[in-house]
Parts: structure tokens; sequence; C-alpha cells
């Protein structure tokens, strides 16, 4: 295909509310360097990470819940806001976690063999950081993303995949799934008794599918109205969001609400216990007794890092047809703003996608 020198997509010209997320059809198409890939974006989705960094959520200096400041935005009081590194981000950035999309040109070091494979781009990217320890580059957060019609990214994150799916359900993949998977490699989850907590979102509904797929007996913690859709995903009960969580029931949990009920969610754990963290929707702090940790022998993990092989493990998955998309609403990309709205209302299961080819079915 010819290559344009310009592209439409949207920047996030600061951190805010949704008016910095600006609409352009000016923007340069970016160049790969001699490791990376062009990429033409065929679809992208809206994950809480998107929202987060435009509110500058990710700032310490904010301690509330995602969803208070997440039409308007935060005022961060430090300057370290924004990105998964904590550092100040550059803007305009192009956001957007999720892509899908086909290879159009290759840099020096690519074999040009890979023209025309369509690709899954890997959300949390290694890199070397200070001391040679590995360090998180996030797709749509330190660099540009697939909230545009072009984006680049290294060939070895760029990972082809076959599979009957369309691009905007491939695109609601990469980042909530391999969290999830990420999470439960982390926690080192086999067939035990897992609870999910927003187990609705994106994360959630795919953390429900993975644990299955490891032959766990999964408690999804919804509300009454997504209850069914979480069991037709596969969870084996559901508990309501303000229904009473039984004491010593589970052997893993994965959290991605935090907030005021934490402490309950701990109590949920039997002895020995792991709890694995990669969120905290309703609220970042929380209060910890340390006699609870050590005299129950719990485990406490964060979970953000992601060795390579998690998202070739979930690209195999995909593949394979042992996980499957869960898309609730599908919006075009000039109306990204929109989808953000419709993505912070909570009332749907799964994600929202966000198609970008204007010749990429739905």
């Amino acid at each position: 295909m010819a290559i344009p020198n310009r592209m439409n997509g949207v920047v996030l010209t600061g951190h805010g509310g949704l008016e910095t997320l600006v609409w352009r059809e000016d923007l340069p198409v970016p160049q790969p360097g001699r490791d990376e890939v062009l990429i033409r974006v065929l679809a992208a989705a809206v994950n809480n990470t998107d929202v987060n960094t435009r509110t500058g959520w990710y700032s310490r200096s904010v301690r509330g819940d995602t969803a208070s400041g997440a039409t308007e935005g935060y005022e961060p009081a430090d300057g370290a806001v924004g990105g998964w590194a904590g550092k100040p981000l550059d803007f305009p950035r192009i956001q957007g976690a999720d892509c899908c999309g086909e290879i159009v040109a290759v840099g020096a070091d690519v074999s040009r063999a890979r023209v025309g494979e369509r690709v899954l781009v890997r959300t949390m990217q290694s890199i070397q950081g200070e001391g040679n320890r590995p360090s998180v580059w996030t797709f749509g957060s330190e660099c540009d993303g697939g909230f545009a019609e072009f984006a680049v990214a290294r060939g070895k994150d760029a990972l082809a995949v076959t599979s009957d799916l369309s691009d905007v359900e491939l695109a609601s993949f990469p980042c909530a799934y391999s969290t999830a998977e990420g999470m439960l490699q982390r926690g080192v989850v086999g067939a035990e008794r897992v609870l999910v907590t927003g187990a609705s979102g994106g994360v959630g509904s795919a953390a429900i599918q993975l644990a299955k797929r490891r032959g766990a007996h999964v408690t999804a913690v919804t509300s009454a109205s997504k209850a069914a859709d979480l069991l037709a995903l596969g969870a084996d009960e559901t508990l309501d969001r303000e229904e009473e969580l039984p004491a010593l029931a589970f052997d893993v949990v994965l959290d991605l609400v935090g907030g005021p009920r934490w402490e309950k969610v701990i109590g949920s754990l039997r002895n020995g216990g792991r709890y694995v963290t990669s969120g905290a929707i309703a609220g970042p702090i929380v209060e910890l007794d340390l006699r609870t940790l050590y005299l129950r022998d719990l485990s406490l993990l964060g979970s953000t890092f992601q060795p390579d092989n998690v998202f070739e493990d979930l690209v195999r998955y995909i593949e394979a047809g042992e996980v499957r998309p869960v898309v609730s609403a599908v919006f075009p990309l000039r109306e990204l703003r929109a989808a953000q709205e419709a993505f912070l209302a909570k009332s749907f299961v799964g994600k929202i996608g966000i198609q970008v080819a204007a010749d990429s079915e739905p």
C-alpha cells in the first residue's frame, strides 16, 4: 500500500478531562526505526489505563478512586504524574494500549517478509531500566499507541496472529488479557478456588476465562445485573458487590478494586493464600495489619511487569480458541470521547472496541 505522510488520530494534549482528547487530521505518520515495524492500525479498544493516564490518577498525590475524576480529571500535586513509569509524559501523546493492525513497512533489521502480517502489539513492553533491571514501557503511555491510523512498535513486540476473529475482537485482547494472564502467572494459579473482583471489566472477564482454563473454581464479584453474563463466561458462582465475602474461602484473590473493602477481601483468603493485584479502581490507599500478613502466611503480589512469554502465551490461547473476546460496543476512532463516556458508565461487560481503519469490519 501507498503510505501517506499524514494521518488521522486522537491526541492527548495534557492531563485532565475529556476535552484533552483532540481529533487531528494532520499528524505525521511515524517512521520505523531499525528494529521496528510500521503498523496500519485496524482497531483498538478502551482501557482503564487510558482513562487513568488522561486524568493523572497515577500520581501518588491522588488518593481517591478512579471514577471520581474520570470525566474532569484530577489536579495532582506532584510533578511526576501520568505514566506507569512514574515519570511525566510528553504531550501531545497518542494513547491506545490496544492495537490490532497490519505491518506495512519494516526497519532495516526486520525481515521484509513480515510486511502484510496481521499483528497484535504487546501492551506491557520490557526495557532495560536503571541498573540494567527490567522496566515497563507501556504502549500508548510511554510511547504513542493505537489511537491513530498508523503506529510503530519494535518487531519483537508486534506478534503475528492467525485467527478468524475480527480486527475489533482481536483488539480487545492485548491490554486486559495480558494483564490477567500476568496476574495468573505471577500468582502461580492452578486448579484452586479463585476470587475475582471487578469481574465484569476487561481484565476481570479475561481473568475468569484464563483461570477456568487452568481448572480453577472461579467466584466473580459483580453487580446482580451482570451476574448471568459472567456465569456464561465460565464463572462458577457470583457474589454481589455489597454481599459479605466468605471468610477463609479462597486460595487466590485476583483483585482489581482495592478501596474500602480491601480488608474483607484479605479476610476471604485461606491461610497461606496469595493475593495478586493489578488495579485499584475503588481507591489505592488501604490499611494492612502486618500481623494478618505474617501470622496467616499470606503472599501479597503486585503485577505489572510481564515477561515476554506472557503475551506469547496469550496469542497461542487466541489462536487455539481457548479464550474468546467480550466486546459490548464499537465506536469509530473519531468518537473516542463518546467511547470513554460509555466506558465510564460501567453498564457493560468486557470491552468497548474502537474501529480505526474505515474498511476494517467491526
